[in-house]
């Protein structure tokens, strides 16, 4: 398939994308294919490196790093000894230490990953493979009435400061590695969550919804019949939506769901540690942070502990990232 004309980059409806037959799915685990069926993740970090590429305007990386927080290095308490689900590998609580690295403020936008696709004509592995999980319940009637077994419509991505979605592990490698920067391990992306709080469900405490304020994107209502949107959003909302946490990073939980580096493991020792890497190999890679689609009935998976997986090569409509960078 040849790579999207840059304009066309927020028509990606041209994607083929699977509905999800059940609408009780809240796409934690789904769309996760066996393996590559081509080589289009080999060398991509490097392929679509800007070292491979034409080199960056002036300001360019200057302007990447504007929208990036420094944290400072620290120790705080990873996971949780109360593992809301505890086949997720949620525990035990354990003393972790993180160097100084920075972290982006917002998820990657549609807008920022249009610029890399125009920068490198690259093509997602959705597009390679010709389907991505879609929640049903945000298909209409119309587009469901002439569906055989793809999706010939998908109107959130015509929403430019919305995440990017139906992004892969190596998808969002590749654009890190082209931004200069990387994804951030499990260990990071926790202590960027926290804020600086220890053992705390949330990014900014114990309660969803202290005095009443919204702080994330996540599912009201019913799961799955019926989504109220009283947090403003039925579906995704601009990067930029709802306070930031203290460490100035916004939607860390809620909206979409972010790739991490580290391979997918459920067994972790309760030993001090530095910096940690996760397995050295798997089959899945970890994600964290839940969904627009997430629900406590259903997929509680909207607290700084929570964790889930897919393969690398996986793609949905509520799954994209936000990227790291080494701070020395």
């Amino acid at each position: 398939m040849a790579a999207l004309n840059p304009g066309l980059w927020a028509l990606l409806c041209s994607v083929l994308l699977c509905p999800v037959p059940l609408l009780g799915d809240c796409g934690c685990n789904s769309a996760q294919r066996a393996g590559s069926a081509h080589g289009h993740q080999q060398g991509a970090a490097y392929r679509y490196s800007r070292g491979a590429n034409e080199p960056p305007a002036a300001g360019t990386e200057a302007e990447h790093r504007d929208k990036m927080v420094l944290l400072p290095s620290g120790v705080f308490t990873m996971g949780t000894d109360e593992p809301a689900i505890p086949p997720d590998g949620e525990s035990p609580a354990r003393r972790v230490h993180i160097d100084s690295f920075y972290m982006d403020k917002y998820e990657v936008s549609n807008s920022e990953f249009e610029k890399f696709v125009a920068a490198t004509d690259y093509v997602t592995e959705a597009e390679t493979f010709g389907d991505s999980f879609v929640f049903e319940g945000f298909i209409s009637e119309d587009v469901k009435s002439g569906i055989d077994k793809a999706v010939a419509a998908a109107p959130w991505w015509l929403r430019m400061d919305h995440p990017v979605l139906h992004v892969s592990w190596n998808d969002a490698s590749a654009f890190c590695s082209w931004a200069g920067k990387r994804l951030p391990t499990e260990g990071e992306w926790e202590y960027a969550c926290r804020g600086g709080l220890e053992n705390r469900l949330f990014p900014w405490g114990n309660k969803l919804e202290p005095k009443g304020e919204h702080y994330a994107n996540v599912w009201q209502g019913d799961f799955p019949d019926r989504n109220t949107g009283a947090d403003g959003y039925v579906q995704t909302c601009p990067v930029t939506a709802f306070p930031p946490n203290s460490y100035g990073l916004h939607n860390m939980v809620g909206n979409a769901w972010e790739w991490t580096s580290d391979w997918w493991g459920t067994q972790h020792a309760a030993d001090e540690a530095h910096d940690p890497k996760g397995p050295s190999s798997g089959k899945d890679k970890v994600k964290k942070g839940g969904s627009y689609m997430c629900h406590k009935s259903y997929c509680y998976r909207y607290r700084c502990a929570a964790r889930s997986q897919n393969t690398p090569d996986s793609a949905s409509s509520n799954l994209g990232f936000r990227c790291a960078a080494s701070g020395r």
